[in-house]
């Protein structure tokens, strides 16, 4: 079989599995069968998983670091993270596959490895998921990253699709121009991006608007809604895959046709996902500890899908913080420090939080913010840490917090050594 034909093929199946009115006992049992054909039939093809047990709880969990450091244990064709790096250079294939790479400006860079039949099989799978109404007449999709990738490719080779990959790292005064005249339809773009352009009054005139790439801020979502005058919907996604998408009722879904999700709680009632790719053959990510924090819906959506919602994803479990006091040593997740700030005055519109040391804490926000704002930012967020018995001292200053199209905006940061002092 041609591997264009997935696309349409993996469109079909997406669509039908989360349609409205399947109940979520019946998906579930779709899910089971896949996954155990998968577990089967792809999962012992790579060396990590040669003696696969028959049951997924029983493989040993996984992570990013556990796969870089044995990264040709994990894919069929024993392809080397060095070789990876070094095909990237001059493009992204070796042989027939497909190879990309993280920004890596949040940590350790990522790397995939796919197949032409995966990357069609991507493709269709969130065309369906963002856009099936949409493909009835050409649509122009703008694509805002810091890296381009083969998938993208397999987009043009659909009739009713034009994409343009924008390198975002060049900054706004390169690509601007070109955006404009281009005129996407729909654009997909990292949540800051999406804002700059906003507050730049871009002239674009978009159907659909996708955040990706980063977490979505609140504080973010009602500027870039008001400038394009559209809801803004959220793709989830990463090296490792895709793994949600916004429904037309504007709730995320977890893309549980072509990922099985596990959940570690890390408490306040966020968790982690262990994710279970199992529609990819060419690597195994099998029991992959993600770094992200999720909120999940308990409630079902409006929409009908039976697919899990997700309330909010709130950060990366690296940007916690681990603060000493009365107690012994606490953990505070990105949400309840973001709350703590922005909560304390409403002409706060832009800040950061970093957690330099042990005790140290560094509160920075926008030089023509009020001081009265600010000093309430920081009062904000001393009672949060009074209130659970913490001990840290909070530096107050004020500057310039520019676009930084270089790495992830992480308005909550924790730079402490070793990550938990």
């Amino acid at each position: 079989m041609s591997a264009g034909l997935n696309a349409p093929i993996s469109f079909l199946s997406t669509r039908y599995l989360s349609r409205p009115g399947l109940t979520r006992a019946r998906f579930l049992q779709h899910q089971e069968r896949a996954l155990g054909k998968w577990l089967h039939r792809a999962v012992p093809k790579v060396p990590a998983f040669a003696d696969a047990p028959a049951h997924l709880s029983m493989l040993p969990v996984m992570d990013k670091a556990q796969l870089m450091a044995n990264f040709a244990q994990y894919n069929t064709q024993g392809i080397t993270a060095v070789e990876v790096r070094r095909a990237l250079k001059s493009g992204d294939q070796i042989g027939a596959l497909t190879v990309g790479a993280s920004t890596g400006t949040s940590g350790n860079q990522g790397l995939f490895v796919i197949s032409d039949a995966e990357r069609f099989r991507w493709l269709g799978s969130i065309l369906a998921k963002t856009m099936a109404d949409l493909l009835w007449h050409k649509q122009r999709v703008a694509i805002l990253l810091p890296r381009g990738t083969g998938l993208y490719d397999s987009a043009n080779q659909i009739q009713r699709l034009q994409l343009r990959f924008f390198d975002v790292t060049r900054g706004p005064d390169v690509w601007r121009a070109e955006l404009e005249t281009f005129d996407p339809t729909v654009i997909v773009a990292a949540p800051k991006v999406l804002r700059a352009m906003a507050e730049e009054k871009f002239s674009l005139r978009p159907l659909r608007v996708f955040s990706a790439a980063e977490t979505l801020d609140p504080l973010d979502r009602p500027v870039i809604e008001a400038a394009f005058g559209r809801g803004l919907g959220q793709i989830y996604m990463a090296t490792e895959g895709l793994f949600g998408t916004t429904c037309r009722h504007g709730r995320l879904h977890l893309a549980e046709d072509s990922v099985h999700f596990e959940f570690e709680p890390v408490g306040d009632g966020l968790v982690t996902p262990l994710i279970s790719s199992f529609r990819r053959g060419t690597q195994i990510l099998a029991r992959y500890r993600m770094n992200d924090l999720l909120r999940l819906d308990p409630e079902p959506c409006s929409c009908g899908t039976p697919l899990q919602a997700v309330t909010e994803i709130v950060g990366r479990m690296d940007d916690c913080f681990h603060l000493h006091g009365a107690r012994g040593l606490q953990m505070l997740t990105p949400d309840v420090l973001r709350n703590a700030v922005v909560m304390a005055d409403h002409r706060i519109s832009d800040f950061r939080v970093i957690q330099t040391g042990p005790r140290t804490v560094e509160l920075a926000l926008p030089a023509d913010l009020p001081p009265g704002a600010g000093l309430a930012a920081r009062h904000g967020l001393q009672s949060l840490f009074d209130a659970r018995g913490l001990h840290a001292k909070i530096a107050l200053t004020y500057g310039p917090l520019s676009l930084d199209v270089s790495r992830k905006l992480r308005r909550v940061e924790c730079r402490a050594p070793s990550g938990k002092p």
